[in-house]
């Protein structure tokens, strides 16, 4: 995979427990998400308006 195109994968800084998900989106038009305890396992992939969308909405009322 072109070292452009690769996903750089990151997770919350609050996450201390290892139990999350990692996100990579420095990919031009989608965000890719994984389990961080999986991390050769499925990936969910998102456009980056649904991405903005789900985390408006996650973060609503906080």
């Amino acid at each position: 995979m072109d070292v452009n195109t690769a996903p750089n994968w990151h997770k919350s800084s609050r996450s201390d427990t290892g139990q999350c998900v990692e996100v990579a989106d420095n990919l031009p038009g989608r965000v890719l998400v994984r389990d961080s305890k999986n991390p050769e396992g499925p990936v969910l992939t998102f456009s980056s308006r649904q991405w903005r969308g789900f985390i408006a909405q996650t973060t609503a009322g906080f």
